[in-house]
């Protein structure tokens, strides 16, 4: 099979920061909600991989439908995002080898494209430590100093934000996650428990476009780039994906 062996998608989170009446994965937008339109650009790079789902145990929104993978499971999610995705490698540990490429998305990403997905699992084909897609940082950074005034200005060369999909080896991952939940080291996504191993994952670069819907605005923002994507590309070809 060409592509990720695994997909790992988190989606148990509450998304506190919307300020609305559902989790945000389940906000409408162009008429469907973000996590279908997260699935169905996943689903159009890589048709044959095997989802896990992390949902939250008590969520009432979800609805099977929304899924177009012929194999996939709903895994429980766990409080962090690291929780979730260490539940999604133990329910494969009988069935994943140690060498797969697991790949982690943010359900709240529905904007990545599926150029930039399969550029990143060829660019990890060879890559025994894993990697991510990201940008450069393109901003004049701030660090402040603790009471909301400047302290000072961080040189933004060599910076990067750091994107999704995260791509590392089954073994890798499981190991990275287990020893940072066991040291007690803070993970706020996949290539942070690697690096906590000294490993040095690959800066893969996307696009800027792959946003990840976090405030209020961030919706309305969505659904323009996701217009605006669909304008350059063929009607007949699902969105995101470019003709060839």
């Amino acid at each position: 099979m060409s592509g990720a062996s695994w997909l790992v998608v988190p989606a148990a989170g509450q998304g506190r920061r919307m300020d609305a009446d559902r989790p945000k994965q389940y906000l409408t937008l162009d008429a469907l909600p973000v996590m279908a339109h997260t699935l169905t650009r996943l689903h159009a790079a890589f048709p044959e991989a095997r989802l896990c789902l992390c949902i939250d145990p008590d969520d009432a929104w979800f609805d099977p439908a929304w899924v177009p993978f012929a194999d996939w499971r709903r895994v429980p999610g766990g409080r962090e995002r690291a929780d979730s995705v260490a539940n999604a490698l133990a329910a494969i540990a009988n069935e994943a080898r140690h060498d797969d490429l697991v790949l982690v998305h943010d359900v709240a990403r529905p904007c990545v494209v599926v150029d930039d997905l399969r550029r990143l699992v060829r660019a990890l084909a060879d890559e025994t430590v894993g990697g991510l897609l990201a940008v450069p940082v393109a901003d004049t950074m701030k660090r402040d100093d603790g009471s909301g005034r400047v302290a000072l200005t961080e040189p933004r060369a060599g910076l990067w934000h750091a994107l999704t999909p995260q791509g590392f080896r089954y073994g890798l991952l499981t190991r990275a996650l287990s020893e940072a939940a066991e040291a007690g080291v803070a993970v706020t996504d996949e290539a942070s428990a690697v690096e906590a191993l000294g490993q040095a994952p690959r800066l893969v670069p996307g696009r800027r476009d792959n946003l990840k819907i976090t405030h209020p605005e961030d919706l309305a923002l969505a659904g323009m780039i996701l217009a605006a994507q669909a304008s350059v590309y063929s009607e007949t070809t699902p969105a995101g994906v470019a003709e060839r």
